[in-house]
C-alpha cells in the first residue's frame, strides 16, 4: 500500500472502517472514483493505528462491528484526532444509535444500503467542514501569534504583573475590565485575553463606543429589524450576535449614556439580545471585555455611569500602566516598532544608543501610541541608516524632569481658598490640558485630538462637559 504520509491528492484522505469486506471494498472503490485517497480498516484497533500514524480528515465507520463497535471507535478516534470528521454507516433499524453517535461527536450518518449520490453528498459536506475547521485553526494560530503575549512588549515589573494576571484570567470566562490611559494598549490586552482563552478559535469583535454616535450605537451592538427606523431596509445582526461563542470588546464603555448602559446590563444579566424593533430575544454566549481611559469609580460617584453595570463589568480588572511608569521598556518597544516599520520599507534603519537614551528622557503623555508614531515617523523621514536623537523631535515641556515652555493656563475655578476634591482636581487637569492644546494648535481640533490621544468625539464630549467652546458654536455629530 502507498504510504499515506507521502501521498497528496486534492480531494482529501478518508478512512473506511467495516468488518464486512465486500461493503468496505465497495465503499472505498466508490470514493476512489471520486478522487479521494482512501484507506481501509477491518477493525476498530486497525483504524486507530492508521489514525495515529497519518493525517486523515474523514472516517466512515460501520456502527455494528466486533469486537469494538462504532460508538467505542468514535470515542477513541476523537481522542486520537479531535478534528476528525466521522460519518456513521448503519442499517435502517439502528438510526437511534446513529443519532446517539452524532450527540457524541459524529458529523453525520448514512443508512445502508445507500445510494451513490447520497454518500457523495454527505462525504462532500464532511470534507467541507474539515476544510473550514482547518481554516479556523490556521486563523486562530495567526491571531494568537499576532495578538498573544508576545504583542505585549516589555519586561518591566509592571508589565510582568499585568501579563501574569492576564494569563490567569484568560482561562476563565470572567468578565474583564481593562483600565488605562489612552494609548497604553488596552485593545492589545483584550486581544491577548481572547488569544489565550478557550474561545480563541471563535470571533473577537471590537466596538469603540466613542467612535459611534449615540443614535447608532444601540443598532450597531444589538442589531435591528427591517423597518425599525428610517434607512433600515433589511434586518441586521448586531455585533453582540456576531461575537456569539467568542469575545466582545467594548472600548470606551464610559462614553455611553445611562439609557444605553441599562440595555447593556440586561444583555449581560440575561445572556440575550433584543434587536431594535423586535420583541423576541436571541440567546448569545459571549465573553465581555470592556475598557475605559476614565476613572470609572469617579464616573459612578458622579452618576455618569451605572453602579450596577460597573459591578457587572468589574469582575476582574486589568490595569495597563502608562509608559512613564515603565520607561525601562522603551528600548524594547522602540526596537519592536522599528522592526515593524523596516518590514514595510526598502531602506531598513537601526536605532543608535543616543536615540534610545533621548527617548527614555521623555515622559510620553501619549503613551505607547506616541512612541510608535515617533519611531514610524523617524524611520520614514530620516536620511541616514542610523536613527539619531535629532530624528525624534520631542517637545521640551514633556521631557522627564523638565519644566513647561509656557506657564499653565489660568484656572477657571478659584480653588485657592480650600483643598480641591479629587473630582475637581481631575476635571481641572483635563480642562488645563485641553485649553493648552487648543492654544498650541490654534483651535485645530483634529491636531488637538491627536495630541491628547483621544478620538474627536471624545474631545468634543470633554469640551462640552468642561464648558470649553471653540469659535464656531456647537458641535454637530
Amino acid at each position: 500500500m502507498t504510504d499515506p504520509s507521502t501521498t497528496t491528492l486534492p480531494r482529501g484522505r478518508i478512512l473506511v472502517v467495516d468488518d464486512q469486506r465486500n461493503m468496505r471494498a465497495t465503499t472505498a472503490l466508490l470514493l476512489r472514483s471520486e478522487g479521494y485517497f482512501v484507506l481501509e480498516a477491518a477493525t476498530g484497533e486497525e483504524a486507530l493505528q492508521i489514525l495515529s500514524g497519518g493525517r486523515v480528515e474523514l472516517m466512515l465507520t460501520d456502527l455494528k462491528m466486533e469486537p469494538m463497535d462504532g460508538l467505542t471507535l468514535l470515542k477513541k478516534a476523537l481522542e486520537v484526532s479531535p478534528r476528525l470528521q466521522v460519518i456513521m454507516m448503519t442499517a435502517f433499524g439502528s438510526i437511534e444509535s446513529a443519532v446517539e453517535a452524532m450527540r457524541q461527536g459524529a458529523f453525520d450518518y448514512v443508512t445502508k444500503p445507500f445510494k451513490e449520490g447520497e454518500l457523495r453528498y454527505r462525504v462532500e459536506r464532511a470534507q467541507e467542514r474539515a476544510r473550514l475547521q482547518a481554516t479556523v485553526d490556521m486563523l486562530a494560530g495567526e491571531f494568537n501569534e499576532r495578538h498573544g503575549l508576545s504583542a505585549l512588549v516589555g519586561r518591566s515589573p509592571a508589565m510582568l504583573e499585568l501579563t501574569s494576571r492576564l494569563m490567569r484570567v484568560a482561562q476563565s470566562d470572567a468578565t474583564v475590565l481593562v483600565q488605562g490611559e489612552s494609548g497604553t494598549g488596552k485593545e492589545l490586552v483584550a486581544r491577548a485575553v481572547h488569544a489565550h482563552s478557550r474561545r480563541k478559535a471563535l470571533p473577537f469583535v471590537p466596538v469603540n463606543c466613542a467612535a459611534i454616535s449615540e443614535s447608532l450605537l444601540e443598532s450597531e451592538l444589538f442589531g435591528h429589524a427591517k423597518g425599525a427606523f428610517t434607512g433600515a431596509v433589511r434586518a441586521r445582526r448586531g455585533l453582540v450576535e456576531e461575537a456569539d461563542g467568542g469575545t466582545l470588546f467594548i472600548d470606551e464603555v464610559t462614553e455611553t449614556t445611562p439609557a444605553f448602559q441599562s440595555k447593556l446590563l440586561r444583555t449581560l444579566q440575561d445572556g440575550e439580545v433584543r434587536r431594535v424593533g423586535e420583541s423576541t430575544a436571541v440567546k448569545v454566549d459571549v465573553r465581555i471585555v470592556a475598557a475605559t481611559n476614565r476613572d470609572i469609580e469617579l464616573e459612578v460617584q458622579e452618576k455618569r455611569f451605572r453602579q450596577d453595570l460597573y459591578y457587572r463589568l468589574n469582575v476582574v480588572t486589568l490595569r495597563v500602566p502608562p509608559l512613564r511608569e515603565r520607561l525601562e521598556d522603551v528600548p524594547a518597544l522602540a526596537e519592536h516598532f522599528l522592526k515593524r516599520a523596516n518590514a514595510r520599507s526598502p531602506n531598513p534603519k537601526r536605532l543608535s544608543a543616543a536615540a534610545v537614551e533621548h527617548l527614555m528622557g521623555h515622559n510620553f503623555p501619549g503613551n505607547v501610541r506616541e512612541l510608535e508614531n515617533l519611531v514610524e515617523q523617524a524611520a520614514a523621514l530620516s536620511e541616514g541608516e542610523e536613527l539619531l536623537p535629532e530624528d525624534f523631535p520631542l517637545r521640551p515641556h514633556t521631557r522627564v524632569g523638565g519644566t513647561p515652555d509656557a506657564p499653565p493656563a489660568p484656572l477657571t475655578t478659584d480653588l485657592s481658598s480650600r483643598v480641591p476634591t479629587l473630582a475637581e482636581a481631575v476635571e481641572e487637569a483635563e480642562r488645563r490640558a485641553i485649553a493648552q492644546a487648543l492654544e498650541r494648535y490654534a483651535m485645530d481640533l483634529g491636531r488637538v485630538a491627536e495630541e491628547l490621544a483621544v478620538s474627536s468625539t471624545t474631545l468634543w464630549r470633554k469640551m462640552k462637559r468642561l464648558n470649553l467652546r471653540p469659535p464656531g458654536g456647537e458641535h454637530r455629530e
